[in-house]
């Protein structure tokens, strides 16, 4: 909350952040949404009425810093909670299941990759349950197999190399 410091020869505006979670989530959202914007500035833009290749990722980057600099001053007006505790162990789970799936993807197929992708992610919650997990697993596998194959026809194997052809 700001408040107003008397000092001999002027007023000191303090500013105190009451809310970190809004805080830096704006600041994540700003850094995404400007490197968006940098990064698609080698392509042409266009117009709103024929937009180029660079048009839609630099809208939204724009957006997604535009909603960065509203919660970065709702974290100075607002309170909400202080931040916990960052959950490195949970969060390589998930990033590593990321990289293993972009790993089999090719070689195992589209099923076995996402049951694999579902199931390691799923083990970072502390409410995992195998039964759960598998059947979840095996639902979107099955579901992923059938709109990105099947309605899509995105040519991606269901069942990899490593397994049979």
């Amino acid at each position: 909350m700001a408040g107003l410091t008397a000092r001999p020869g002027g007023t000191e505006v303090q500013f105190q952040n009451r809310n970190p979670k809004d805080l830096w989530t704006g600041v994540l959202f700003i850094v995404v949404g400007l490197a968006a914007v940098y990064f698609s500035q080698s392509q042409p833009i266009g117009t709103a009425m024929r937009m180029g290749p660079a048009y839609f990722p630099t809208m939204l980057g724009l957006l997604l810093a535009v909603i960065g600099i509203a919660l970065v001053v709702r974290s100075f007006v607002r309170p909400g909670p202080p931040l916990g505790t960052f959950a490195l162990g949970k969060v390589s789970w998930i990033v590593g299941s990321i990289l293993l799936f972009g790993l089999l993807l090719r070689g195992m197929g589209l099923l076995i990759a996402i049951i694999v992708i579902v199931v390691l992610s799923a083990y970072a919650s502390q409410r995992f349950r195998w039964p759960v997990a598998l059947l979840l697993a095996v639902g979107i596998a099955l579901s992923s197999v059938i709109v990105f194959i099947v309605l899509l026809g995105i040519p991606i194997p269901i069942i990899g190399t490593w397994i049979g052809d």
